[in-house]
């Protein structure tokens, strides 16, 4: 059996009655993936920012990377690529595109909510005056909203029958 069959199964064991009335399987699946992409990333975040950068500033000869920009940078392909293959496996498993279609997409997807963040933290913060944090927790939810509608539509979407 392979891997994302199992994550499929554990997904399906917590899929409880109550839930199918609030929010459909795909949903679901998806919102566990994210979910899963989001502690890993903190989880690998932690380990590279302490062990492997040691919090230490790199000099690349022509410019000096703090330790947290660093650890950024080393972890975010990893939970690129894992996002992509849990989102592709898991909680889209039905597309039928190629992978290579899928990735390129996928990190379209993905440079649109780095933008999407930008703007919209600039905007609550620097325009509306409101407070980082709860525009940070706000921006989340509309990110989230996005990912998922791109994922659905753009990324993995189904071949439509001609």
């Amino acid at each position: 059996m392979s891997i994302a069959a199992v994550i499929n199964r554990v997904i399906d064991k917590l899929y409880i009655k109550p839930l199918e009335r609030i929010i459909s399987r795909e949903i679901y699946g998806y919102a566990l993936c994210g979910g899963t992409n989001m502690v890993l990333d903190t989880l690998w975040y932690f380990l590279i920012y302490h062990y492997i950068v040691a919090q230490r500033y790199i000099d690349l000869g022509i410019v000096v990377v703090s330790p947290h920009i660093a650890s950024l940078i080393v972890v975010f392909p990893i939970t690129f690529l894992t996002g992509f293959w849990l989102n592709r496996h898991v909680a889209f498993s039905a597309t039928q595109y190629r992978a290579t279609r899928q990735l390129v997409r996928y990190g379209i997807t993905v440079m649109g909510a780095i933008v999407l963040n930008y703007i919209l933290m600039k905007l609550f913060v620097e325009v509306f005056h409101l407070w980082p944090t709860p525009s940070k927790m706000l921006i989340t939810v509309i990110s989230s909203i996005y990912s998922y509608l791109a994922a659905r539509y753009f990324t993995f979407a189904k071949r439509s029958a001609k």
